[in-house]
């Protein structure tokens, strides 16, 4: 298309540039020397994680999570009874048995009445189990994967680690917003798209799957060397496939689909059940 200006010449309609590579390249060196440079190593698996917050950190912003969801559920705060005994017995011996691992969190459990068949631990140890989990539970062994699993996420310092990717994404999001600033509004969308696109089925969710199939090894570890039969975590989780009903497409999901959790926990039951032996001589062996 094509305009005459007030002097009765002609202008072309303006376009945009391309996409600046030299920008992109900065952001990119900046996001890696932020990621190398602040690894720290998971317990348990070893694995080299993202993390600049310290564990006294960690500890001041999941007490402070902690007490407002307790004051939000004040009401249905269980306090006694064959649960929460259960839950304090189970919470004791999982956090005795990650005693060598443990940063020096402040491990507290409670229960909270509900329907919500879930548990969650907050960084700094702070545990809650709701009693809408007990029936698929089932048992004493049943609960121990479950809390297990949300020990092995504060130990696995997962919240400190989503918090610093998301600083990462942050950077990296910038860069391509700031490279993509010369171009046309709609190849700015376009861009945009994709590096949404990429970054959420790319990246964060299969980051998300990966903390909680870490957590789950882990926890398995933990229950096994407080003494609970690991044997029960694939038939929890077989259990928790019949309860969940429609669910999207794994690549869609945050967490591992039932079917890829049962698998994993036969693949790393051996060394579960070995560590099971080790530490609990006074109980009849396990095998698989």
């Amino acid at each position: 298309m094509v305009f005459r200006n007030q002097f009765g010449g002609r202008r072309s309609s303006r376009r945009g540039g391309g996409f600046r590579w030299p920008i992109m390249v900065l952001f990119a060196i900046g996001a890696a020397i932020y990621y190398f440079t602040n690894q720290e190593e998971v317990p348990f698996t070893g694995r080299q994680q993202l993390r600049t917050m310290e564990p006294e950190q960690e500890m001041q912003l999941g007490l402070q999570s902690y007490e407002q969801i307790l004051a939000d559920n004040r009401q249905n705060l269980v306090m006694s009874g064959e649960v929460y005994d259960a839950t304090q017995e189970i919470g004791r011996r999982i956090a005795e048995a990650a005693a060598n691992e443990d940063p020096g969190f402040d491990w507290t459990f409670n229960v909270i009445r509900s329907d919500q068949a879930n548990a969650f631990a907050l960084p700094g140890g702070y545990t809650a189990v709701y009693t809408g989990l007990i029936p698929i539970a089932e048992n004493e062994n049943g609960l121990a994967v479950v809390m297990g699993h949300e020990v092995g996420h504060a130990l696995a310092h997962h919240g400190a680690e989503r918090m610093a990717q998301q600083n990462m994404q942050r950077i990296v999001g910038s860069g391509v917003a700031m490279s993509a600033g010369g171009m046309d509004y709609e190849a700015q969308r376009a861009v945009m798209g994709v590096f949404g696109g990429i970054s959420q089925y790319g990246y964060a969710l299969p980051f998300s799957r990966k903390h909680e199939s870490e957590a789950d090894y882990i926890g398995l570890i933990l229950m096994s060397r407080a003494c609970y039969d690991p044997r029960e975590a694939p038939r929890l989780w077989e259990r928790m496939g019949t309860q969940a009903g429609a669910t999207p497409p794994e690549f869609q999901s945050t967490h591992p689909s039932p079917e890829t959790r049962v698998n994993d926990f036969e693949v790393w039951m051996p060394e579960a059940i070995d560590v099971y032996n080790q530490n609990c001589p006074n109980k009849i062996s396990l095998s698989q």
